[in-house]
C-alpha cells in the first residue's frame, strides 16, 4: 500500500510542477503588461466576510471593499462565483464581465486559487439566499506560485501540517479558530490579573544560572562577553528579585526553553506564566488559579462547563483539595503518615514494583507513588497540596510538620497544570537546599539546581512572605480548545529538520 502511494505521489509530481510553471508564466505576462501585483503597497478594506453576512440589513445595496485568499472559482462564460477567504471567514463573490469591463474578466478568468486578491461591489442575496458580493472591480494583489491541497481531501498529513503552518491555517478553519481563541485566552489571563492589581514585567532569557525548575537547561554562548549562558528553564527567581524590590504583585507569560524530550504535551521551548504576590500564601494561590481558571473559561467559551476528549470537566464548581499524602492513601491505598524511615519507604516501593534510585529520599518515593498511582485519576480540577520537603526546594516548610512544604500542583485531565508555593524566603535555610540540590547534581541529577549567589544575596536584603504559582499556557490552551497535542496550539512547534 505504501509502495502504490509513493507511486501515485511520483506521478502526481511532474503534474505540479507543471501547474507552477504555468504560475510563473502567468506572472510574468502580468508584469511585462504592467500589471504587476506585487507593486501594490497598500489597499483599503472596508469591511470583512462575517461583518457583512452579521450586518446583511444595513449593507445591502451598499458598496464594500473586501480583500482575501481566493478558495474557489466558478467560470460560467460572461460571468462567475469565486470565493473569498479573509480572517474571520468567506464570501461569495459574483463577477459579471459587464460589470468590471471585458480586459478586467479577462484578467479575473486567468487568476488561480490560492491568489490574494481584493474585490469593490455592492452587497447582495443570490437566489439560493447566499449574501454575496456583486463586483464591480477585483483586484490582483498578489500571486501565488505554489499550489494549495486539493480543498476536499484538505491538509491532513499532520507532520506537513506543523511545518506549514502558514497553509495550515488557509485549509484548515478550525486551526485558525485554535489560535484565535489562544489569543484571547492569554488576552483574557492579563486582564485578570491586571484587574487584580498586578503589573506585568520581563526578565532575561539568557542567565548565568537557569534555576527555578528541575529541568536541563541549553546552554549557548557569548561572544561579546566571551561567556557561557543558559536559556532560562523558569522565570522563578528573577519575579521573586523584584519581589524583594517592593513591586509586591508581578507577574510574566513568555518562553521558557527545557532541553527535554518531545511529546503530546513537551515541547523544548514553551508558554510558561509566573506570578507572585507579597503577604499571601499557597492558599491565597489557590484561591486566585480558581477564580482565574472560571473567570477564564466564562470569558473565552462562555460556559465554564468544558469538553475535552469527550470528557466534562467543570470549572464552576468548587475545585477539590487533597494532601500528596491523603491521595496516594486514596489511590494506591499507601499511608505514608505510617513510614517513618527510608527503609521502609523502600520496602513499600519494592512491593509495589516502583523503581527508584539510590539518591531517592523518603519524600522522593512518596512522589514516585504519585506519580504512578494517582495522577491519571486527577480529571476534574484538584488542588493536590502539601509535597514533601525533599521534591521542592524553594517552598517554605508546614510549621507543624517540616517534612513537608506549602506546596500544591494543580490538576486537570490527569495534567499537572500549575504549581504553586508559600515561597521559602528564609535566606539560611534557602542556601541549605540549593547545598542538597547541588550534593544531587554531583551525584548525577542533571535537573539539580546550583546556587544563585544573586537570588541569595536579594533574599538576605529581605523578601516579604509570598505566594507564587507556574501555570503551562498550552496545556490550558489545549484544554480549553479540545487539541489534542501541544503542537496543535503553538504555532510553530519544535521540528526535527527534514535532512
Amino acid at each position: 500500500m505504501a509502495e502504490q502511494q509513493k507511486k501515485s505521489q511520483q506521478a502526481q509530481e511532474p503534474d505540479l510542477n507543471q501547474l507552477r510553471k504555468v504560475r510563473r508564466e502567468k506572472l510574468k505576462e502580468l508584469q511585462d503588461a504592467g500589471k504587476d501585483p506585487f507593486v501594490i503597497t497598500k489597499y483599503d478594506v472596508t469591511h470583512h466576510s462575517v461583518e457583512i453576512k452579521e450586518n446583511f440589513e444595513d449593507l445591502e445595496g451598499k458598496e464594500v471593499t473586501i480583500a482575501g485568499r481566493m478558495m474557489s472559482k466558478r467560470v460560467m462564460g460572461k460571468a462567475s462565483f469565486c470565493n473569498i477567504q479573509d480572517k474571520p471567514g468567506s464570501i461569495q463573490s459574483y463577477v459579471a464581465r459587464d460589470n468590471v469591463g471585458e480586459e478586467s474578466y479577462k484578467d479575473f478568468k486567468k487568476m488561480d486559487i490560492g491568489d490574494l486578491v481584493g474585490i469593490t461591489g455592492t452587497v447582495f442575496k443570490t437566489k439560493t439566499g447566499e449574501i454575496s458580493i456583486h463586483a464591480t472591480k477585483v483586484d490582483l494583489l498578489a500571486k501565488s506560485l505554489q499550489i494549495l491541497p486539493e480543498k476536499f481531501h484538505g491538509l491532513t498529513n499532520t507532520d506537513l501540517r506543523y511545518r506549514q503552518r502558514y497553509v495550515d491555517l488557509i485549509m484548515n478553519p478550525e486551526v485558525k479558530d485554535t489560535f484565535i481563541k489562544r489569543s484571547q485566552i492569554i488576552s483574557t489571563i492579563r486582564k485578570y490579573l491586571d484587574g487584580q492589581g498586578f503589573i506585568e514585567v520581563e526578565t532575561p532569557m539568557l542567565v548565568a544560572n537557569a534555576g527555578g525548575a528541575s529541568a536541563r537547561p541549553f546552554v549557548t554562548h557569548s561572544n561579546a562577553l566571551s561567556e557561557d549562558f543558559k536559556l532560562r528553564i523558569s522565570l522563578e527567581l528573577y519575579l521573586k528579585r523584584l519581589i524583594v524590590g517592593g513591586l509586591e504583585r508581578v507577574y510574566e507569560i513568555g518562553r521558557v526553553f527545557r532541553n527535554e524530550g518531545v511529546d503530546t504535551r513537551h515541547n523544548p521551548e514553551f508558554t510558561l506564566m509566573e506570578l507572585y504576590q507579597a503577604y499571601t500564601d499557597y492558599h491565597g494561590m489557590m484561591d486566585l488559579t480558581e477564580n482565574m481558571y472560571r473567570y477564564v473559561a466564562q470569558e473565552v467559551l462562555g460556559t465554564t462547563k468544558i469538553v475535552y476528549n469527550g470528557i466534562e470537566m467543570d470549572l464552576g464548581k468548587p475545585f477539590e483539595r487533597i494532601t500528596m499524602v491523603d491521595a496516594v492513601k486514596k489511590y494506591a491505598d499507601v499511608d505514608f503518615n505510617e513510614v517513618k524511615t527510608l527503609e521502609e519507604a523502600r520496602a513499600l516501593a519494592d512491593a509495589h514494583h516502583i523503581e527508584y534510585e539510590a539518591r531517592h529520599k523518603k519524600g522522593d518515593i512518596l512522589n514516585l507513588f504519585f506519580e504512578e498511582y494517582v495522577e491519571e485519576h486527577l480529571i476534574q480540577p484538584t488542588f493536590v497540596m502539601d509535597h514533601p520537603v525533599e521534591i521542592s526546594p524553594l517552598t517554605k516548610k508546614k510549621p507543624e510538620n517540616p517534612d513537608y512544604v506549602e506546596r500544591f500542583e494543580f490538576f486537570m485531565n490527569g495534567w499537572e497544570m500549575a504549581n504553586a508555593y508559600s515561597e521559602l524566603n528564609d535566606p539560611i535555610d534557602q542556601r541549605e537546599r540549593f547545598k542538597a540540590q547541588e550534593e544531587q547534581l554531583a551525584q548525577g541529577d542533571e535537573e539539580a539546581n546550583t546556587t544563585d549567589e544573586d537570588f541569595m544575596n536579594a533574599l538576605e536584603i529581605g523578601m516579604p512572605p509570598t505566594g507564587g504559582i507556574g501555570f503551562g499556557i498550552d496545556r490550558m490552551c489545549m484544554l480549553l480548545t479540545d487539541s489534542q497535542a501541544i503542537r496543535d496550539v503553538l504555532l510553530f512547534p519544535t521540528m526535527k529538520p527534514l535532512d
